[in-house]
């Protein structure tokens, strides 16, 4: 090989890993998607005041993204565990569980707080400007903001 040459070295993980890591992304993946999905519907129902939009709004986040979630977390805890990282102080994975724990907990509350919308709309009352969906669309806002964080600190691996 000639002196200054290039090396690039492959990083190869065992095959056991593979298909914790493929729950953990592809949780991740519809983690995200599903939230665009619902934020987009929550600003139409408050926006327009659209019944069906606020219900359905629900819906993804009842149906996708809160399974999602759980796709997501138990990967990362099953790759987490292959991997020896549970005790682990590395930064970007830190990053990765705080942002995860705490989504929890704001996914939580947008879907109590989309519900009742929904249960509002079902009941034919307008849903425009109702504070809670505005309520539950900054929180799915900081939501895909937190978790793009998170997807930058598991991709970069800072620290």
């Amino acid at each position: 090989m000639e002196a200054g040459a290039l090396t690039v070295l492959a990083v190869v993980r065992p095959d056991a890993w593979n298909f914790p890591l493929f729950l953990h992304i592809g949780g991740a993946m519809a983690l995200v998607a599903s939230l665009v999905v619902a934020l987009y519907a929550i600003r139409v129902g408050r926006i327009r005041g659209d019944q069906p939009a606020a219900q359905f709004a629900f819906r993804v986040l009842w149906r996708f993204t809160l399974p999602a979630y759980i796709v997501m977390r138990v990967g990362a805890q099953w790759i987490a565990s292959k991997e020896k990282l549970e005790n682990s102080d590395a930064s970007w994975l830190g990053i990765g569980f705080t942002v995860s724990d705490l989504g929890l907990l704001l996914l939580i509350i947008g879907l109590v707080l989309t519900g009742l919308m929904a249960r509002r709309a079902k009941a034919g009352t307008s849903v425009a400007g109702a504070g809670q969906l505005r309520a539950a669309g900054i929180l799915a806002g900081i939501l895909v903001a937190a978790y793009l964080v998170a997807i930058w600190a598991m991709t970069t691996k800072p620290g």
